[in-house]
């Protein structure tokens, strides 16, 4: 007898513990629970913690996660209003609201993923595509921006940035809002999107660095021209001065030179003006000195009988052979 009721105590044994096994089932804190029958949704979401039962074998439970997820879409290229393509990398945050609509439609996380790269891919693109580049980068419309102080002077364009209307926090608000209404069919709460990063096309960014360039050669050429402006006051101010002190130098010179002879010429005349001898000495020795100034022996002079310079030369007698 105790043969055949051992085995018989242990097969009900573990029937019992695989009805109660399907019988009961835990929720956490961090999901929800969808139970279906025979494939189909029925009664409401578990969404409280703790032990709870379904009835075994016909009824399964399909555990949903409901804490704020992630979606990190994959940098794609796109055209802003001005024909400049940029590469945009967007994420955003989501969660499921509607548990047994997510269920009914998605599934899963991961034909929610696809659904949000096509939403939110869509609307960002639409979005990109609507306004130029200078919305899609600067934040706030009423941001004073920062400008070299090298470039404030400088004429054109040269580091001015245009105004916005919207700006970047508004694209993004508008790409949250279209993308929310269409992911609340799916259960599926929007909590937030933003740019990640944005970086020009590849070709468009080299002729971003050649402008760059451009600009600063623009501002290297007027320093330079600015320089040669300076150097060219500063040298013409040093040809001045230097014509202002060689003339004042001069003007010394000459003064000194003047008062000088003025001396010397009193000096002589105290000299030789003592006695008749004396100035006719004078007037000798001058006309001498006068004569080894302007004669040689390839010299000719055509004087006048009275002239001053002929008084001495005619007294000389002619050499005797």
């Amino acid at each position: 007898m105790l043969k055949f009721f051992l085995p018989a105590a242990g097969f009900l044994l573990l029937t019992l513990a695989i009805i109660l096994y399907s019988l009961a089932y835990t929720v956490s804190e961090t999901e929800q629970v969808i139970i279906t029958q025979f494939g189909k949704p029925v009664g409401e979401p578990v969404r409280d913690a703790g032990l709870h039962f379904k009835l075994p074998f016909i009824q399964e439970i399909h555990r949903i996660d409901k804490r704020i997820l992630a979606w990190d879409g994959q940098p794609n290229e796109m055209p802003t209003k001005d024909k400049t393509y940029i590469v945009v990398d967007t994420f955003a945050r989501w969660r499921i609201e509607d548990p047994k609509q997510y269920f009914l439609r998605l599934r899963d996380e991961r034909s929610a993923q696809s659904r949000l790269d096509d939403i939110l891919g869509s609307e960002t693109r639409n979005a990109i595509a609507k306004h130029e580049l200078i919305e899609v980068i600067r934040t706030t419309k009423d941001r004073e921006p920062a400008r070299d102080a090298t470039l404030v002077e400088t004429p054109g364009n040269i580091g001015v940035l245009y105004p916005i209307k919207k700006g970047r926090a508004a694209i993004e608000q508008s790409i949250y809002t279209k993308a929310a209404a269409k992911l609340a069919d799916f259960g599926i709460e929007l909590l937030d999107v933003r740019f990640k990063r944005i970086n020009y096309n590849e070709s468009v960014r080299q002729r971003i660095y050649e402008r760059m360039i451009s600009e600063r050669q623009q501002i290297a050429e007027r320093f330079r021209s600015e320089g040669a402006g300076e150097a060219a006051k500063i040298l013409g101010k040093k040809e001045r001065d230097l014509l202002e002190i060689e003339s004042n130098a001069y003007k010394q010179v000459q003064e000194i030179r003047g008062e000088a002879d003025a001396a010397a010429t009193q000096i002589y005349a105290e000299a030789y003006n003592q006695s008749e001898e004396s100035v006719a000495f004078y007037a000798f020795i001058k006309t001498m000195e006068t004569y080894q100034q302007i004669l040689d022996r390839d010299s000719t002079l055509i004087l006048t009988t009275d002239s001053d310079i002929f008084r001495f030369l005619k007294d000389i007698e002619p050499e005797r052979k």
